[in-house]
């Protein structure tokens, strides 16, 4: 049975969500979401939504500016799995480009040599080059970085 909240009315609706967007960056459909959970009506809803981005408390192309920076920063993340992530949240190819642009390529690169160094590092012990290498190539991919760079990563080590 699935729980059902009373609708809190479009003027208390537009307060809360005003706030919720304000706090931290956020896209469309999680904004969405909470003003069903507000028990809102499909009309009220587009209404509040449309007010919200008029008024620039919600930004697509901001939101995913603000998600790649901070995964790539806090997470360090690569460009694939950021771009996987964004997609899974219904953002639009052309602000998913313009977020992965904001990330610096030296940092981009510099980021990637100190993870795969720092697990290199890690496997030391590992006796079979062949193993060794697998494994910093699938770590790389699971943080992903695209394939290209970590093959090359991955020679530049094991050289």
């Amino acid at each position: 049975m699935a729980f059902e909240q009373k609708n809190i009315g479009i003027d208390k609706a537009w307060q809360k969500i005003k706030h919720y967007c304000a706090y931290q960056e956020r896209n469309h459909t999680e904004v969405k979401q909470k003003l069903y959970g507000y028990g809102l009506y499909k009309q009220e809803v587009e209404q509040l939504l449309s007010q919200l981005i008029n008024e620039n408390y919600l930004n697509e192309e901001r939101f995913a500016i603000a998600f790649a920076g901070g995964r790539f920063r806090m997470k360090q993340w690569g460009k694939t799995k950021i771009t996987f992530e964004l997609k899974q949240k219904k953002i639009s190819d052309y602000c998913i480009k313009k977020a992965l642009a904001q990330i610096d390529a030296t940092d981009y690169a510099a980021t990637l040599q100190k993870l795969a160094t720092e697990k290199w590092e890690q496997l030391k012990g590992e006796g079979n080059i062949f193993t060794k290498r697998s494994k910093l190539q699938n770590y790389l991919m699971s943080k992903g970085y695209e394939y290209h760079l970590i093959a090359e990563m991955v020679q530049r080590l094991s050289n």
